[in-house]
């Protein structure tokens, strides 16, 4: 029996990104989509449609996964889960609708979920991480993959089969990695688990594969011919079914595929088999599609005729539809189709007076059903929204741009929730481009995306991916503590600068040097990997020099177990960062880190080496630099200060240093601005041990014109500690008639501390009485 139209579900406004099965008892459906919400749709009297029973919503976002969490004895039928592009979790009631609660901690958007046993969710993430949880509790995770997590399944025994972007699946045993299968050529997008030994996967490398648990691919199968992003098993079999980028669902039956059943959108995103064996297809579109090979449960003739009519009246992909490099004056004509096909679901193109159509056979009606017409794309439209992949990620939009000064066509990235100057920038950036052209790139997605949710002062952070920066909440009164956001290339991960307590009676005179620290070194090591394979041969690193860099870098995080750099380590981090400019920043990362440690301190700051280092730091920080190498640079300056040989290096060069900071002061960037505040603050600390006028003045006339910039508070903060640092501790008289002869006290009743972190209100106030006129 074959497959055909049961119904279409319409109520999801944007594409449905996941349906899954809803609690048993009800053969209901649940479904999670890009308009930001989850449904739960049940059968209707008639036991063909369904309707909409009730929405979930929870996320700042779009859902892009959704499932039942079965084990919990307070919900019989269970709970409901979702993932979103917000990075978190929501746990509804089924019954009433209601967010139970929110599981936080993932880095980057959430991409699949599955039910594990006991009650526990099983989540993937952007951010290459597997997690596993209980309630609102985080048990386990899973770190080993260099790019995000597609695909999460329930093996045998409690273990956990995640599936990646980097092209692997791996089998975890809780946190150990117990096997790594290798053989998809590209991104692993979902996983389906037939006994106890073995399982099924597909890809964007358009294969299923069938493997053991012990590590073997027993069997690869084609017949789509785009990506795939979906596969499940019918209930009772080992047949499953696939859905993808080429418009298709395929039923398979052992190695072949048996049936084809194209859908009216570009993207069938998520499949999922019934208890009844009935096949239900979200699609990008905002349409659920089910289809039956039970007859009683067939659509109507109506129905029927409506999905056929979508399905003629589609544009298909010239990519997706097997046209490949055919010309269109080479097709059959129309007469073509008075042949009867060989086997069900397949294609044939015509040509109708220049314009290329594509038919299917069906096999269960005898007959060519035309399934759209053919025509030139070049990407992502609003219409088929979220369904382009380029580079590990999905976009709303993959635009082509030229620019003037630039002869090679490049690929510029958009999502419409995203800010369109933070997309320029990152564009900007990435291609070496000057930041001239931010406003000619951000109109340029204005235009071409059709928002003006956007049309506002560009405010995003290049670094941060934030859309403002977020300053303390306030309810803390320490330097130590404050959120900087995203590191800027290497991940998610979140730079925390650390401190000694700073009550308000304690922030000045400062003792001790701030530091920046913290590091998602997996994301560092994988960004090492991808950029090795696109510099000059010549300055490519061996794999053995790549793990002398892992074994460094988790030692200047302190990580257990590992051992202490060698010279082979550190001959490995002077490699990396002669890399070229635009590809020094994991260098640079590793060593802001690693600089902070005594010896590695001593390695590159010590007399005979350390002017040469400073040397570099200066030159890759420069006005016309690249952005990350300016940041994480300065973040190496600063902690360079934590031992001795880098505060002795800084202070005698001090002149050089603060030239290049004062030349950089007037950075829009928030990061950026706080790196060289704690620069500024730093270099005061190291000021305030002796008596030296010169420096004083040149110390508070830096402050002078970091406060004449539109600074964040955190900036500000730094700059205000820096200067009370200088006026109150050996400075004393000397520094504190500076700073009156340099107006410091106008200047700082200026600032509007009102709506700022209290600390930084206290620190004016305090200041403002030392300064007393």
């Amino acid at each position: 029996m074959s497959y055909r139209l049961r119904t279409s579900l319409r109520g999801h406004e944007q594409d449905v990104r996941c349906v899954t099965c809803g609690p048993p008892s009800s053969q209901s459906l649940v479904s999670a989509s890009r308009d930001s919400t989850a449904r739960l749709w049940l059968p209707a009297e008639d036991g063909v449609g369904f309707s909409e029973a009730r929405s979930f919503f929870g996320h700042r976002g779009f859902v892009s996964c959704v499932c039942i969490i079965y084990g919990d004895p307070l919900y019989a039928e269970g709970l409901l889960a979702t993932g979103g592009h917000d990075n978190t979790v929501c746990v509804f009631d089924i019954e009433t609708s209601s967010l139970l609660y929110r599981l936080e901690g993932h880095r980057d958007t959430i991409c699949c979920l599955r039910s594990g046993s006991s009650g526990t969710l099983i989540t993937g993430s952007w951010d290459s991480t597997a997690r596993v949880w209980h309630q609102n509790q985080c048990l386990e995770e899973m770190q080993g993959h260099n790019a995000a997590v597609w695909a999460v399944a329930m093996a045998n025994k409690g273990a956990v089969l995640t599936g990646s972007a980097d092209k692997t699946i791996r089998l975890w045993n809780a946190t150990r990695c117990k096997q790594v299968f290798t053989g998809h050529e590209d991104c692993v997008r979902s996983l389906a688990v037939c006994s106890d030994v073995e399982f099924l996967s597909c890809g964007n490398d358009a294969s299923v594969r069938r493997w053991q648990l012990s590590g073997d691919c027993v069997s690869v199968y084609y017949a789509h011919t785009n990506f795939i992003y979906s596969i499940c098993l019918l209930p009772g079999t080992q047949d499953f079914v696939t859905s993808g980028e080429d418009r298709s669902v395929r039923v398979w039956r052992g190695s072949q595929c048996v049936q084809t059943l194209r859908v009216p959108a570009q993207s069938a995103w998520s499949v999922c088999a019934l208890p009844n064996r009935d096949i239900a297809v979200g699609c990008s579109d905002g349409t659920i599609r089910i289809f039956t090979e039970d007859s009683s449960r067939v659509a109507s003739v109506e129905l029927r005729t409506e999905f056929e009519s979508e399905l003629a009246s589609s544009n298909i992909d010239p990519k997706s539809s097997e046209l490949g490099g055919i010309s269109t004056a080479d097709l059959p004509g129309r007469d073509h189709l008075e042949e009867p096909g060989t086997k069900d679901g397949q294609t044939r193109l015509v040509n109708d007076g220049g314009q290329v159509e594509a038919y299917q056979w069906s096999g269960a009606e005898s007959r060519w059903l035309k399934i759209g017409d053919v025509v030139g794309s070049s990407g992502g439209t609003q219409a088929t929204s979220g369904k382009v992949l380029f580079e590990g990620k999905e976009y709303d939009f993959v635009f082509t741009v030229n620019l003037d000064d630039h002869g090679t066509p490049l690929k510029l990235p958009y999502n419409k929730d995203e800010d369109p100057w933070h997309a320029a920038k990152t564009f900007l950036q990435k291609h070496d481009l000057d930041l001239l052209y931010l406003d000619q790139v951000a109109e340029f997605i204005l235009q071409h995306a059709g928002s003006t949710k956007h049309k506002l002062t560009p405010i995003s952070d290049p670094f941060t991916g934030e859309s403002r920066y977020m300053a303390s909440s306030g309810t803390s009164d320490t330097v130590e503590g404050v959120r900087n956001g995203r590191d800027p290339f290497t991940g998610s991960e979140t730079y925390w600068t650390s401190s000694p307590n700073s009550t308000p009676s304690q922030f000045f005179p400062q003792r001790e040097m701030v530091t920046f620290d913290s590091g998602n070194i997996t994301t560092i090591l994988a960004k090492f990997r991808e950029l090795n394979s696109q510099i000059p041969e010549n300055q490519r690193l061996q794999m053995e020099t790549l793990m002398q860099l892992q074994i460094l870098a988790e030692y200047a995080i302190g990580a257990t177990g590992s051992e202490e750099p060698t010279l082979d380590h550190l001959d490995a981090l002077d490699r990396a960062l002669h890399w070229p400019e635009e590809t020094v920043f994991p260098g640079l990362d590793i060593l802001r880190l690693a600089v902070r440690l005594p010896a590695i301190n001593q390695h590159f700051c010590r007399a005979c080496s350390g002017p040469s280092f400073l040397a570099q730091l200066v030159q890759l920080a420069r006005p016309d630099g690249h952005p990350a190498n300016q940041m994480l640079c300065l973040r190496t300056l600063c902690n360079a200060f934590s031992q001795t040989a880098g505060w002795e290096l800084l202070m005698s060069h001090r002149d050089d240093v603060m030239k290049m900071t004062l030349k950089l002061i007037g950075s829009e960037n928030k990061n950026l601005q706080v790196a060289l505040a704690t620069l500024i603050l730093n270099f005061s600390v190291a000021a305030s041990t002796k008596l030296d006028a010169d420096f004083f003045a040149q110390l508070l006339s830096a402050v002078s014109t970091a406060l004449e910039c539109r600074l964040s508070p955190e900036a500000v903060f730094r700059v205000l500690v820096a200067m009370g640092t200088l006026v109150s501790g050996h400075g004393g008289v000397t520094a504190l008639s500076l700073a009156q002869s340099l107006g410091l006290r106008a200047q700082i009743e200026a600032i509007e501390a009102a709506g700022h972190p209290p600390k930084l209100q206290q620190c004016k106030r305090d200041l403002l009485r030392i300064l007393l006129p």
